[in-house]
């Protein structure tokens, strides 16, 4: 990838929201340019979606719970695994794992404990006799958040490389 499509790739990441004529300015091409470049990294998959993130105290959700498990691994588990998981639109990741004697994580996001405690019970009892054992780490995103959640930061490290 050349590195003028890599310079939008991380000026997309930091605000996506920038029209191309704004982003044409910063890269020193033109604003066609710019719009077959976007095109380009959509249609080569390195961009799959482009979203906001929201603060997501202000639109309900208290808990982001990282839980992760160890299941046997089968296709028939994993394409089980897959129908649940899109099933909850309040998982944000779910994916295989490696460490700490566990081979699955998923993120998900809570409006309070009681939607999470819920939320676990069911997740474990689809799993079945397939779940051998799960943990949890569950944040306050009301809490202290000493760095927020963001691709804008990766961006920048790419930038200074």
């Amino acid at each position: 990838m050349n590195k003028k499509i890599m310079t939008l790739l991380f000026e997309l990441m930091k605000n996506s929201k920038r029209s191309d004529r704004e982003l044409a300015k910063v890269l020193g091409v033109s604003q066609a340019t710019v719009s077959r470049m976007r095109n380009k990294l959509v249609k080569d998959r390195v961009i799959d979606e482009f979203t906001v993130i929201p603060n997501f105290i202000k639109i309900g959700y208290e808990l982001l719970a990282i839980t992760c498990f160890k299941s046997k691994i089968t296709k028939e588990l994993t394409e089980k695994a897959r129908k649940v998981t899109m099933s909850r639109p309040n998982i944000v990741l779910a994916a295989r794992c490696e460490g700490m004697g566990k081979n699955a994580i998923v993120l998900s996001l809570h409006r309070n404990y009681t939607e999470y405690s819920n939320f676990l019970a069911e997740l474990v009892e689809e799993g079945g006799d397939d779940v051998e054992s799960y943990d949890t780490l569950i944040v306050s995103l009301g809490g202290l958040i000493v760095k927020p959640f963001s691709l804008k930061y990766l961006a920048e490290q790419e930038r200074t490389k």
